[in-house]
């Protein structure tokens, strides 16, 4: 008798302590699946980045996630378009409506969307959306998303390769090769990659 008491004092001097301190008391869970919201021991955050434009710009917008997220599935997510709380950030999409859905291939940090158009005819704003919310998805490699490169293909056109940084999206200048005579005396043909590549977004 004393000791269910006992139990009883200790166990309403814990919940005070609790809903003190800003924390609901639960019930004791035996097993499954740890509650959603709350990360594995010894596991990194899983959340995913999704990119939105605000009143200064392209913006990251994070949502929570149980497990990462791969570029297709944030790309699905993106054009969902912003959630409420978003929208009350002022955020909001700039991507069209697509004719078909968005599919992505993935290497060791590479990324490749097909779309269901033609590739030329997505605006750069667009590019800048889908580039950088598959960029910091999870991608093989582990790279940083700065490194990530993304290419975008539509009806036979490519554009890209694209990296996103600085919250824009950007060509990728593959570098000359070092003691090239014709490379050096010629100026412009290192910036021709950089300017083609950029002219089709």
């Amino acid at each position: 008798m004393v000791g269910g008491l006992l139990a009883g004092a200790l166990g309403g001097v814990l919940t005070a302590t609790l809903t003190g301190c800003g924390i609901a008391p639960t019930d004791v869970i035996d097993a499954g699946e740890p509650a959603a919201g709350v990360k594995a021991p010894g596991q990194p955050p899983a959340d995913v980045q999704l990119f939105f434009y605000g009143p200064s710009g392209l913006r990251s917008a994070t949502r929570p996630a149980k497990a990462p997220v791969d570029p297709e599935d944030a790309i699905q997510l993106l054009m969902e378009g912003p959630n409420h709380a978003e929208r009350m950030r002022g955020l909001s999409s700039v991507l069209p409506k697509f004719p078909g859905r968005l599919t992505t291939a993935t290497g060791r940090g590479t990324v490749v969307i097909t779309l269901p158009m033609n590739a030329k005819f997505l605006d750069s704003a667009s590019l800048n959306q889908l580039v950088c919310t598959a960029a910091n998805a999870k991608v093989p490699g582990d790279k940083p998303p700065g490194e990530v490169t993304v290419t975008l293909i539509g009806a036979d056109i490519r554009v890209g390769p694209l990296v996103c940084g600085g919250n824009n999206a950007f060509p990728v200048v593959e570098p000359s090769p070092t003691g090239s005579a014709s490379g050096a005396a010629n100026g412009a043909t290192e910036g021709t990659p950089g300017t083609a590549e950029g002219s089709t977004g």
